[in-house]
């Protein structure tokens, strides 16, 4: 009776480090094979663990300045001063005209600029318990990361936090089961909504029952 798009749905998360966005995204698209998440291009050398086209696809500044020129990034920045990434914007649509779910896991910025440009995704912004709990994440994934060090990242969690009316949803990630099933019900939720259905698609016998309840109306 209800015919939805056809299309995939864009899902973009972000939140600040070390809280756990990756490993909830990982959870999410586990044996759903019509779910896909976006791996980003950058400019920065691979690292010894990290594998091109799992990780990241990494290429040169030049090749990297030149795809900007062709237009070829959904969104694009310059982190730190020196490396590059974007997100290729082809691979996303093949996807999508695919008819495949896509979620991007990117920095608030970069989720701004896609919000202009691809206003119908659903964007979703992770918070951690506590900042008691996000110092215990920092120290365990960036052991070697100075108090200062730390403290510049908590800098950067505060202004992230205005943004989050920019969202449309928030989730704490206090239980990755929790959060993950969060995360799952509200693509559910929003896969129902009224102005994401194509169209309603009546057969005959519904149609003729339609207009008897109309006519009774009248009468």
């Amino acid at each position: 009776m209800i015919k939805t798009k056809k299309e995939g749905f864009l899902i973009v998360v972000s939140g600040p480090t070390s809280v756990g966005k990756d490993t909830i995204c990982n959870e999410v698209v586990k044996d759903n094979l019509d779910m896909w998440i976006s791996i980003s291009m950058t400019t920065r050398s691979i690292r010894e663990h990290e594998c091109e086209g799992i990780n990241y696809y990494y290429v040169s500044e030049d090749e990297f300045k030149e795809k900007i020129k062709n237009d070829e990034f959904l969104e694009y920045a310059v982190v730190h001063s020196t490396d590059y990434y974007g997100t290729p914007k082809k691979q996303i649509y093949d996807k999508l005209n695919a008819g495949m779910d896509v979620i991007l896991v990117i920095d608030i910025q970069g989720a701004l600029k896609i919000k202009k440009v691809y206003d119908n995704a659903l964007f979703i912004f992770i918070l951690p318990p506590s900042i008691k709990e996000l110092t215990k994440r920092l120290i365990a994934r960036n052991g070697g990361e100075t108090h200062e060090q730390i403290m510049n990242r908590f800098k950067s969690l505060y202004k992230e936090i205005n943004y989050i009316p920019d969202y449309n949803y928030v989730i704490v990630n206090d239980d990755l089961e929790t959060a993950v099933n969060k995360m799952k019900s509200i693509i559910v939720a929003e896969k129902c909504r009224v102005d994401r259905i194509d169209e309603l698609v009546l057969d005959t016998k519904e149609e003729e029952l339609h207009e008897m309840f109309m006519d009774e109306k009248k009468d």
